[in-house]
């Protein structure tokens, strides 16, 4: 049954009404939650505020390096180190590296521009930051309902956004209601305010529907994969960051690593691949494996005698956003606003996002609250992007609006441009570099590029994707429809496997896209098989498909990975 035979079935649906509906638990959502109720608070009012999180409570789903820029949360909870923020581990030292296959040069500090300076920024788990400002956010009055997946978008009659309907519970996988069918539920607002992350479900139907993405650049994305270790205390410096670029990329391809020292003998490593890489052997899950075993790295898992004696505790890959300024869409629309990632707010030259989603957070929320308090609803917040333009956060922009374009015409050009606009030109950039081209359109046909080679992984230091899920502690509901969508099911084998040799089984880093051998068929025929349950929720799927055929729903709420720590 599809969602309309449900409803004529077993609806209408039960709506619930707000002031301000949020779509997303993480810091930007948060934060609008939380300003809104101080706002009020400050007049002696009230403003009714939801915040959906799909996760199974606030921070499950968060996965970020992570330095973390306090300005933001420093303007939305001044007082947050007596309030208990777990901003525990200030940055003592930056270290940026560029690797050789058994090299490695660190350039001097005095060298590096601004955005490549952490001092006054934390090492964190955003996972733990978002916790507490859900805690936060509770004990100013919001409703925060976790576990409940913003399916749908829901419209007035004048095409304005009039709310979301959360996902139905208990459907099978042959798409029957089950003897455990829930109906999902309506979230009617004034305002709806999108804060989903990177590559958002809801937020990407916006911005087709309203043209909001219309002039900009196509937004770009790198993958981010992620893990958390313990490691010998003889090899931890607390407050340590060190950033690579070079090997195990070619010059030609985006990317870059980290490793940062937290407290209590806990190192954060992880690394980003540009998703508009053009050879279709690439797996970014194979590339950060390698990369550990780079003498600078492995250095910190090891003890005297080259043997690994680190424990890995968690694993985890989110997408993010990379486009800059320039691929900013229209942030608002009758009815609602996009907020944070969702919008593509993260400074890539910073590798930081979160600021970024709390600043447009509290943004939209002085917009919604001066809307709502004046009688009006279901028009456009015009004030938040009016906001945004003289903000300190658009003036950091700006400055690195062109960091990532360098990039297209490879590493030493984009290192020497990107340091002369930083530390020669202090920023102040007469000429806008632009991207005409949304990263599925960058793969090459396997025949004309080179496969790679990937080394077994020991199961000591390197692994496979199927053990790395297993530490997300990803879980979904064996019988629910597929989240993962097609929208023709023969492209998989006879476009992506016939042209690009099937690039989905390798960037993938949770091994839910495999060729198997098709029975059914005989001799040497191919089928895709989606291993939907173990699916992280990086949404990579949805932006390289190289057909655009793979499209990303939201499976049951509560659903996904459960990421402890990170």
């Amino acid at each position: 049954m599809n969602n309309e035979e449900i409803l004529s079935q077993f609806g209408p649906r039960e709506a619930m009404e707000y002031d301000v509906v949020v779509v997303g638990g993480g810091p930007g959502g948060l934060a609008t939650a939380i300003r809104l109720k101080q706002l009020a608070a400050e007049k002696g009012q009230d403003v009714s505020v939801v915040v959906l999180e799909k996760g199974s409570e606030p921070g499950a789903h968060i996965l970020s390096g992570a330095i973390m820029d306090p300005r933001a949360l420093s303007e939305l909870i001044p007082d947050w180190k007596a309030k208990g923020a777990p901003l525990n581990q200030p940055v003592t030292d930056d270290a940026y590296v560029f690797l050789g296959e058994k090299s490695g040069f660190r350039v001097p500090n005095l060298f590096l521009p601004p955005f490549a300076h952490n001092h006054g920024n934390y090492i964190v788990s955003l996972g733990a930051v978002t916790k507490w400002l859900a805690e936060q956010a509770e004990s100013l009055g919001v409703e925060i309902f976790p576990g409940f997946a913003a399916a749908e978008v829901l419209y007035n009659d004048d095409g304005s956004v009039k709310g979301v309907a959360t996902g139905n519970m208990g459907v099978g996988k042959d798409g029957e209601p089950t003897d455990s069918f829930q109906l999902g539920m309506e979230l009617l607002a004034k305002y709806t305010i999108f804060a989903e992350g990177a590559r958002g479900h809801l937020g990407k139907q916006v911005i087709a529907r309203f043209k909001l993405d219309e002039g900009r650049d196509p937004q770009s994305f790198g993958l981010g994969i992620k893990e958390l270790w313990e490691i010998d205390p003889s090899r931890h410096q607390p407050g340590f960051v060190m950033h690579t670029a070079g090997w195990p990329m070619d010059n030609k391809t985006y990317g870059g690593a980290f490793l940062y020292h937290l407290e209590g003998n806990k190192v954060a490593l992880g690394f980003v691949t540009g998703l508009g890489y053009d050879n279709p052997y690439l797996s970014p899950f194979e590339e950060f494996q390698r990369w550990k075993t780079h003498p600078n790295v492995r250095y910190y898992f090891e003890n005297e005698k080259g043997e690994i004696t680190a424990k890995r505790l968690s694993y985890g890959a989110r997408a993010i956003n990379a486009s800059g300024l320039n691929a900013l869409p229209k942030t608002v629309f009758p009815g609602g606003a996009l907020i944070g990632c969702d919008a593509g707010f993260l400074n890539v030259s910073r590798i930081k996002g979160s600021h970024a989603a709390i600043k447009t957070g509290m943004l939209a929320a002085e917009a919604a609250y001066q809307a709502i308090t004046s009688g009006r609803q279901h028009d456009e917040l015009a004030d938040y992007p009016e906001a945004f333009e003289h903000s300190w956060l658009h003036t950091e922009l700006n400055k690195d609006r062109n960091f990532k374009n360098w990039f297209k015409h490879g590493l030493t050009v984009a290192t020497v441009m990107n340091g002369f606009e930083q530390l020669v030109l202090r920023g102040h950039v007469p000429w806008t570099l632009r991207r005409d081209k949304p990263d599925h359109a960058y793969l090459k046909p396997a025949a004309e590029c080179q496969p790679i080679a990937y080394p077994k992984p020991d199961g000591k230091l390197t692994f496979d994707r199927l053990s790395s899920v297993f530490i997300s502690n990803t879980n979904h509901a064996e019988d629910q429809p597929a989240h993962l969508t097609l929208k023709d099911a023969s492209v998989p084998v006879s476009i992506n496997l016939a042209r690009y040799a099937g690039p989905e089984a390798r960037y993938c880093p949770a091994g839910v896209y495999e060729f198997v051998a098709d029975e059914a068929k005989g001799g040497n025929a191919q089928r895709l098989q989606i291993n939907a349950q173990n699916c992280v929720h990086c949404k990579t799927c949805d932006i390289k498909d190289p057909t655009q055929n793979i499209v990303w729903v939201t499976p049951e709420g509560g659903g996904g990975p459960n990421y402890a720590g990170m």
